[in-house]
């Protein structure tokens, strides 16, 4: 079966009862992420969780089926999620449906996929599996989201404060669910007991704003700024800024611009492009000049190619923890130079 973004909150209680196999993919990776979250609360027990990165299962494609197939040490249940970009867990995926008996769920997430892609072409008819795919959302929309986060914590927030944690998390709703779950503890809210939210509340409890944080790096690496390069990261050490969370934004905001660029196609404006985008509430107005810059450096197979190597850094930082800050600096260093002007 398939599900859009819009119809996939109605769709998860019954997909998480019928369902084995759940297909997450799309440009939004925080949005596909945060729906794999969900199918595992609604399942009857999600037991333990396995975790294989689609690289592994590229080299070895029948370890998925194994894995799904067998059971944990105590005979308790399991449920499996795979990270993977593309198509590269295909056969893995091929093998799993060709296996026979009771199998735990899997449940994985694709980065730089769409439900076009073959692994969602092999689920998207049968009964036993799901497959959404996930847009970048709009302001308006995770405001909304965190309007809805805060009324079933007890937290009475008005639309200012839910779009300020919007705007923090960058659009983010992974960061933007932690921003209220901090409020609530903080504030000792509760859906019986519902207490209002003050701007002080969350400057006291708040994660650091997109202009303190992610989005000078992200700029400063998409603008080809190399100048700028080598005070970004250090500043990024010093903040202790999170690799993960920052990748995500670099993430976002080439999805961002893959969309803006399908939509003007090969001869149009980028100036009136940009002007259409802010009129439509799709870019924010500080960033219009930045966005401006970028979709001058990454246009066509030039943008899809970092789509690829972003995806690729995130497998990379998942399995290399401890090296995250130095594997993100290093492909950081490399992007920047590519979209440095040539002279």
């Amino acid at each position: 079966m398939k599900a859009t973004q819009r119809d996939f909150a109605n769709q998860a209680r019954r997909a998480a009862q019928q369902c084995s196999v759940f297909y997450f993919c799309g440009p939004d990776e925080a949005g596909a992420s945060a729906a794999a979250q969900s199918i595992v609360s609604l399942l009857p027990d999600a037991g333990e969780r396995v975790e294989i990165p689609g690289a592994e299962l590229r080299r070895d494609p029948v370890l998925l089926g194994d894995e799904a197939h067998s059971t944990s040490l105590f005979g308790e249940k399991r449920h499996i999620l795979v990270r993977t970009a593309g198509d590269e867990a295909l056969d893995a995926v091929g093998n799993l449906l060709l296996g026979s008996g009771e199998a735990c769920p899997v449940l994985i997430v694709a980065t730089g996929a769409t439900d076009k892609s073959r692994i969602a072409k092999l689920l998207a008819t049968r009964d036993d599996a799901l497959v959404a795919m996930f847009y970048p959302p709009d302001i308006r929309d995770i405001t909304s989201t965190v309007r809805n986060l805060a009324d079933a914590s007890g937290l009475r927030m008005n639309d200012g404060i839910a779009e300020r944690i919007a705007r923090a998390s960058g659009l983010d709703i992974r960061l933007a669910t932690s921003e209220v779950e901090k409020l609530a503890l903080y504030l000792d809210g509760s859906p019986s007991s519902p207490v209002d939210v003050s701007a002080d509340d969350l400057d006291a409890i708040g994660a650091k704003t997109d202009d303190d944080g992610f989005m000078p790096v992200v700029n400063a690496v998409l603008s080809g700024e190399v100048n700028k390069l080598g005070g970004e990261l250090q500043r990024m050490r010093e903040l202790s800024l999170n690799p993960v969370g920052l990748l995500l934004a670099f993430e976002r905001r080439a999805a961002q611009l893959a969309q803006i660029s399908a939509r003007m196609g090969p001869r149009a404006d980028i100036g009136q492009t940009i002007q259409a985008e802010k009129r439509a509430r799709r870019i924010f107005w500080k960033d219009e000049r930045d966005i401006a810059n970028q979709l001058r450096r990454w246009r066509g197979k030039k943008l899809d190619r970092l789509v690829s190597r972003l995806a690729e850094m995130h497998q990379q930082l998942l399995a290399n923890s401890q090296s995250a800050d130095l594997l993100l600096s290093q492909g950081l260093a490399e992007i920047a130079r590519a979209a440095a002007p040539r002279r």
